[in-house]
């Protein structure tokens, strides 16, 4: 029996089973490229702010004392009390004044913003969100602080805050009324709801959730702000009298930024403390509305 005949094609192309092994192997050393990449930004992004976030805590962690909770600061010692209840007021005040405007503007963006109105509130929202926050300190400076006569006060860092939070929660309940089914929208007014009773009754409790998570996360953006408070809060050594106006307040990142340019032990350790206090704030406020949405997701 003669041996087949010898084809040039089939010597110069490689079979499929090898063609496809060779396309494997590419793919595999590609992807393992781009995991070397997607890796090493991982570990840039990653291992400084690991770094930091250690640091903060275990000089924080250390400098914390009973005192530091009883105490007023005296100076560049003494305790904290004055700016974490300086912190919790302004940022309670702040989210007070932002949460309704901004829920009802996420309400009419969501339900009513299709116009022109709309786009443009959606607009200045976005661009209010890109505005840094040092310039929305020195525009309540200027209009609250000089303008109105206020001077350093718990009231013009309060709204100051606000107007800095208030486009967040705009967007944030904007996008949780969005996310409701169109099937709940026509039951509700299969029942002969009418609108406002769709929107107030039916939309929002179901997206109450998302909202909720929503005011929490712009609650801890407001916690971390100093530039803004710089302007318009002041600082003050004493603990908060209840007086809105015409008396400046402490808070507890104003102590990180002025202290721990001091060349005394004593003003890092409170520097270091304060700092250890906003991450714990915001770090609870984000576990909050991490557990809110996974409760909304599972519920």
């Amino acid at each position: 029996m003669s041996s087949p005949a010898y084809s040039p094609l089939k010597s110069a192309w490689p079979t499929v089973p090898e063609a496809r092994r060779a396309l494997q192997r590419k793919r595999a050393i590609v992807n393992g490229v781009f995991a070397v990449f997607c890796a090493m930004a991982f570990a840039l992004v990653v291992v400084p702010l690991a770094d930091i976030i250690w640091t903060v805590f275990e000089r924080g962690f250390n400098a914390l004392s009973w005192s530091l909770f009883t105490q007023v600061t005296n100076g560049i010692s003494g305790g904290l009390l004055n700016a974490i209840e300086g912190t919790l007021v302004l940022s309670g005040g702040a989210i007070l004044f932002a949460a309704p405007i901004g829920v009802a503007a996420g309400i009419y963006l969501a339900e009513y913003g299709q116009g022109p109105w709309g786009k443009t509130a959606r607009f200045l929202a976005d661009v209010l969100v890109g505005v840094p926050s040092i310039v929305l300190g020195y525009f309540s400076y200027v209009t609250l602080v000089i303008g109105l006569g206020w001077q350093f006060s718990a009231l013009a860092g309060a709204i100051t805050l606000a107007v800095l939070i208030v486009p967040y929660v705009t967007r944030f309940t904007e996008l949780a009324m969005r996310q409701n089914p169109a099937s709940l929208r026509e039951a509700a007014y299969a029942l002969g709801c009418k609108e406002h009773q769709v929107v107030f009754r039916v939309l929002l409790p179901a997206a109450r959730s998302a909202v909720v998570t929503g005011i929490l996360l712009s609650l801890a953006i407001s916690v971390g702000e100093t530039a803004p408070l710089i302007y318009t809060a002041g600082w003050s050594n004493y603990v908060w009298n209840g007086q809105l106006t015409h008396e400046p307040i402490g808070y507890l990142t104003y102590v990180i930024w002025s202290f721990i340019n001091q060349p005394f032990a004593s003003a890092h350790a409170l520097a270091y403390a304060a700092a250890f206090m906003v991450i714990a704030m915001v770090l609870a406020i984000n576990v909050a509305a991490r557990i809110l949405m996974r409760v909304r997701e599972n519920g």
